[in-house]
């Protein structure tokens, strides 16, 4: 693996926590001149300081299509032609639908989906002009599957999955390269600090039979995955028994989601 991405150019969004700063350890462990990008800008500073790479970072809202436009901008005069981008930046707010508000809606949809629209409209032309490239986005294995409780996370999730399976089959001609990365659960800032509404957050990870894993080995496996050119890479054994659940025992899936969000419910 280290060999595909030994000095390759590589932004990675949401890189000053979980799975992004853990792309960007191992993106810089394997050889690659990584550029950590946070809406919090000392986040990234560290992320880059960590990874010894202390000059490659960047403040990066990925809600502001002009600014990221810039960003890729910058990036690309000073180090050069960006050949992997990873469109990992997200959020996570959590709750059945009637709980949830229309400005919770817009958030995710804003962060989850806008921001990867943003930055694949701010280096796909690049990268279509070069005639190489990857594009990477982290979606959620919530993205492949239905999921009660998660709803619409779930929607900006999948609506991520489906941009990266339309996009790949139009970039191949181009050259570049899509993929989706699909987690299952991640022990990550993210999850901890997800905003819940009408479930108790702490007592549903406390009941949940799913031991979750670490950002360190999802970064390892997607990396594996990216290097091989698959088009979606789910992470974990437990997302991957969960995809094949669905496709195979849906009525039996479909009745365990119900009962794990029965579970919890305050």
């Amino acid at each position: 693996m280290s060999k595909y991405y030994r000095d390759r150019v590589a932004v990675v969004t949401g890189a000053g926590s979980g799975i992004g700063r853990a792309l960007c350890k191992a993106l810089a462990a394997d050889g690659a001149k990584v550029w950590a990008t946070d809406l919090d800008a000392k986040a990234a500073q560290a992320t880059a300081e960590t990874i010894g790479q202390p000059e490659r970072h960047r403040h990066l809202d990925v809600t502001d299509a002009a600014q990221f436009e810039e960003v890729i901008d910058s990036i690309w005069t000073e180090e050069g032609p960006i050949d992997l981008l990873f469109n990992n930046a997200g959020i996570a707010v959590i709750g059945h639908y009637h709980e949830m508000s229309l400005a919770d809606f817009n958030r995710l949809i804003d962060v989850n989906l806008r921001g990867v629209f943003h930055g694949v409209q701010a280096i796909y032309p690049r990268m279509m002009a070069r005639g190489s490239g990857h594009i990477v986005n982290t979606s959620s294995v919530s993205g492949l599957i239905p999921a009660p409780g998660f709803t619409a996370y779930s929607a900006t999730k999948h609506a991520v999955v489906g941009l990266s399976r339309g996009l790949r089959l139009e970039a191949q001609k181009h050259g570049v390269r899509v993929s989706a990365i699909c987690p299952g659960f991640i022990d990550t800032e993210l999850a901890q600090n997800a905003d819940y509404r009408g479930i108790d957050g702490e007592a549903a990870r406390k009941a949940s039979p799913i031991e979750f894993g670490t950002p360190e080995a999802c970064a390892r496996d997607a990396l594996k995955g990216v290097a091989k050119n698959q088009g979606e890479i789910v992470v974990t054994a437990h997302a991957k028994a969960m995809v094949a659940a669905h496709k195979h025992t849906p009525r039996i899936f479909g009745a365990l989601a119900r009962a794990g969000v029965k579970r919890s419910e305050k």
